[in-house]
């Protein structure tokens, strides 16, 4: 937990661009919320190697993003269920379903139109919301806890050697 927490404090103090981490959180929410072998997931990781995302972000989020589906499914079912349901779009279901293409996607699955359907919902949200928060949090709050008494307390504790030695998994030592 301590490693976990130690890499996430390291990636948010790292010159790696938010946009980069913003979009490795939101390329996570995809691949996390979705069922794992899905034709999209496929394509999500292809845009997290071409692009220059920050993988350990992403990884630690996929993670996270995969326990919180677990816990939503039921509600992703439901939503996925009603939108395959809905009788005004039984026709595009139908025309859909007739390509060949569109029957790999497995779009007929309640639980992956439910959970893809929040997943592109929440992406720009989340996208702009985290690239908003790390730049704050680097420009303001950063300064102020490095001085804090209880930071000053943590250096002097395991904690903060777990920190380094991640920190210095890098190769480049200062």
């Amino acid at each position: 937990m301590l490693t976990i927490l130690a890499k996430i404090f390291k990636i948010l103090n790292s010159e790696t661009e938010p946009l980069q981490i913003s979009l490795a959180l939101c390329f996570a929410l995809v691949a996390g919320l979705t069922p794992l072998w899905s034709l999209h997931n496929i394509l999500v990781l292809l845009l997290v190697l071409l692009l220059r995302v920050n993988l350990a972000t992403f990884i630690l989020a996929w993670i996270g993003f995969s326990g919180i589906a677990y816990l939503l499914d039921p509600v992703f079912h439901r939503l996925g269920y009603q939108i395959l349901t809905a009788a005004s779009m039984q026709s595009l279901w139908t025309s859909l379903y007739n390509s060949t293409l569109w029957r790999l996607t497995s779009f007929n699955n309640s639980l992956l139109m439910g959970s893809l359907l929040t997943a592109i919902i929440l992406f720009i949200p989340l996208f702009l919301m985290s690239n908003l928060v790390i730049r704050k949090y680097r420009d303001h709050i950063l300064a102020w806890v490095m001085k804090s008494r209880i930071v000053q307390a943590l250096r002097a504790s395991k904690f903060y050697q777990i920190y380094q030695s991640v920190s210095d998994w890098g190769g480049v030592s200062s």
